[in-house]
């Protein structure tokens, strides 16, 4: 019963930051933004999705009933960090990476002491979210890709905020 909730709140949450970052992107554009990281970005959609996908497969394969309260409680942590981000970033938040010509990489609230709060809540969640419930192959194997993954869209985000 927890996972069922759990994941359907994962779920929602993720199409809800879908959402936000489509309004994003039609203010970014209205605004003058380009589009970097183009070719990469359908790799980090499917890899979200296999990981989604993975954590509900191996929680049924397993058929294990754990659940970890203190990563599920760093977890709702995550999320207010992630949310206090989105706030801080305001429309230039997105999941793809755009660049106002003109514009200065924000500096204000997390951003003076961290370069990319998001990424490290991002690093978290996927290794913390299947081991809420023991789930060790999904942590392991998608913490990997996911580290591959960051490695080649940081490099790219590093490139553009240098523009």
């Amino acid at each position: 019963m927890v996972f069922s909730i759990f994941i359907s709140f994962l779920i929602l949450q993720r199409l809800l930051e879908l959402v936000v970052s489509a309004r994003n992107e039609k203010w970014l554009l209205k605004n003058g933004a380009v589009e970097y990281g183009r070719e990469h970005y359908s790799f980090i959609v499917i890899l979200h999705t296999l990981f989604i996908a993975a954590v509900i497969g191996e929680y049924f394969w397993r058929g294990q009933n754990v659940v970890n309260y203190l990563l599920l409680f760093l977890f709702v942590a995550l999320i207010a960090i992630k949310a206090v981000v989105i706030v801080t970033l305001g429309n230039y938040w997105n999941t793809k990476i755009y660049k106002v010509p003109g514009s200065k990489p924000v500096s204000k609230g997390i951003y003076k002491y961290i370069k990319h709060p998001n990424y490290i809540i991002v690093v978290c969640e996927i290794a913390i979210i299947p081991l809420i419930f023991g789930l060790y192959y999904s942590a392991v194997v998608f913490s990997v890709l996911n580290a591959i993954m960051l490695y080649v869209r940081i490099k790219k985000e590093n490139e553009v905020l240098a523009l």
